[in-house]
């Protein structure tokens, strides 16, 4: 079904808890604020329906709340009113009484415990389950969560991630992914559904005037498909509030009183490798693919200088976990020969062979990152591999990469700025596209363990110092760059870039707080 309309449906809430400090006064509110965005659909925004990356959340974040949220500075409460540590293995929460479901049903400590079960079986793409060892309801607005060992970042990974699910629906529900009827869009937040479009690719949310922080101060919220390119023109001309706009525009929005902000580099762009197949499973192999790329000259080229060159460890330059320790990888096409002809290959002309067949390697690349793959194809080719570029959309690489169907795939995310447990979900078993899925090196993998389980943060500094260094010496994908982000808006509302990122880490600058009073 490629349109979702659901005018006059109260149960499809949308959860935008907000504290943003705003420059307007404080009886002032806002009928229609729209966004502009350049992919557009991002799914059925439940909790199970929408696309899998940040977008995404946040549309179905808008929705449904999590027990704890965060501002631009720190935690702050949400469906929980308080929390405590308890050990280093418990958490207590205290829940709000005054919350409803859009259906009119009370909020309980039971739809936390039904939610927590139901992701173990219903798994959550967002939300790594296996740390919870079980909950109980101490009364009913009472909560606590038990761990299966000391786990570092359950605040920002779990209780801040974690959408929770009205038990009186979802329990009858069980293809949650499949099932798109608008009573799983029933939440606890400020905002309803009333329309999506998915061929158009817009949504437009409604205030929820019962929400326990209060009507929303954006009566309505409106999400339109709008390209990059256009997006300052959409600004200028006002059908526009906010939007991601190109970095060369940025100072004329400036100029024009247009509120634009640059994000931290929590996106990074690398080269996911296939490693399940020869000859990407050599390490060797990988570090002289590494060796013949060029990366000064991609953020020189292919972003316009508007970035950084990414640390072969994942974290950037300007991250408080990164390394400089890590091997860095300099541009040299020399090494790439040396390590190719010591794994039996020589070079007749332009490419490199063995046993008489080309190395040749195919890259997947979308129109977001074309420019930049033909750069890359380019340097590997005068390198000696012989490289095809295939370019699919976003859903079909992400789809091809997990099902191991690629050789090479030139692949973005965020999440960089968020907890350091970002490195478990990019490179350990058991993610999606984003992570190199590598188990083969066992120091690797168990220090990924170890510093998940390390409450203490100089102990734990020091092991993901570690596994930045062991991460670069296998490259299980190939860290290229992360590229300059610029957000800008009209000021119709105060927006932010949140603390280590909105949830897990999304590096966008629409955190829901910003539109409620």
């Amino acid at each position: 079904m490629s349109r979702f309309p659901l005018l006059g449906f109260a149960a499809a809430g949308l959860l935008l808890l907000i504290y943003c400090s705003t420059a307007m006064a404080a009886d002032e509110t806002v009928d229609v604020l729209t966004i502009a965005d350049y992919t557009g659909d991002w799914g059925f925004p439940s909790p199970y329906g929408h696309y899998s990356r940040g977008p995404g959340y946040l549309r179905m974040s808008l929705i449904f709340d999590t027990l704890v949220w965060k501002d631009e500075n720190n935690y702050v409460p949400a469906l929980a009113e308080s929390w405590q540590m308890q050990g280093n293995d418990a958490f207590v929460f205290n829940l709000r009484r005054d919350v409803t479901w859009h259906d009119g049903e009370k909020f309980t400590a039971g739809d936390v415990l039904f939610t927590l079960d139901y992701i173990k079986e219903h798994p959550y793409i967002w939300v790594n389950s296996d740390p919870i060892k079980k909950a109980e309801e101490l009364d009913d607005y009472t909560v606590k969560i038990y761990l299966n060992e000391p786990y570092a970042p359950f605040l920002d990974m779990i209780a801040a991630t974690l959408p929770i699910l009205p038990e009186h629906i979802y329990k009858s529900v069980s293809n949650p992914e499949q099932f798109q009827d608008a009573s799983l869009l029933t939440g606890t937040g400020p905002y309803q559904l009333v329309d999506y479009d998915k061929t158009q690719g817009t949504y437009l949310y409604q205030a929820y005037d019962e929400y326990y922080l209060g009507s929303p101060k954006v009566k309505k919220l409106k999400f339109i498909k709008v390209s990059l390119e256009m997006s300052p023109a959409a600004l200028k001309k006002g059908d526009a509030d906010g939007a991601i706009v190109p970095p060369e525009v940025a100072e004329d929005l400036k100029n024009e009183d247009y509120v634009v902000m640059l994000a931290s580099h929590d996106s990074i762009t690398k080269i996911m490798v296939n490693h399940k197949k020869e000859p990407l499973s050599d390490v060797r192999f990988r570090q002289a693919l590494y060796y013949a790329i060029d990366r000064q000259a991609l953020v020189d080229s292919a972003l316009r200088g508007y970035g950084i060159v990414a640390s072969p460890g994942l974290f950037s330059l300007d991250s408080n976990w990164y390394n400089p320790d890590a091997e860095q990888y300099p541009y040299a096409p020399a090494k790439t020969r040396e390590l190719l002809e010591e794994m039996g290959y020589s070079k007749d002309g332009q490419y490199f062979s063995k046993d008489g067949q080309p190395l040749e390697v195919e890259m997947l690349v979308t129109s977001v990152n074309e420019r930049a793959g033909e750069l890359i194809k380019q340097q590997l080719e005068q390198a000696g591999f012989k490289v095809s570029l295939r370019s699919v959309d976003a859903k079909t690489l992400d789809s091809l990469v997990s099902e191991w169907d690629f050789d090479l795939a030139l692949n973005s995310h965020g999440g960089m700025g968020g907890d350091p447990e970002i490195l478990n979900r990019i490179i350990g078993e058991g993610f999606t596209f984003n992570s190199a899925r590598y188990t083969a090196n066992s120091k690797l993998n168990d220090l990924l363990e170890q510093e998940v389980s390390e409450t203490d943060r100089e102990n734990r500094k020091d092991l993901i110092d570690e596994i930045q260094v062991v991460y670069a010496q296998d490259l299980p994908a190939l860290p290229l760059y992360y590229a300059d982000s610029y957000w800008a808006h009209d000021g119709k509302v105060d927006m932010f870039y949140t603390r280590q990122g909105i949830a897990s880490g999304i590096p966008l600058a629409l955190n829901k707080l910003c539109f409620v009073k």
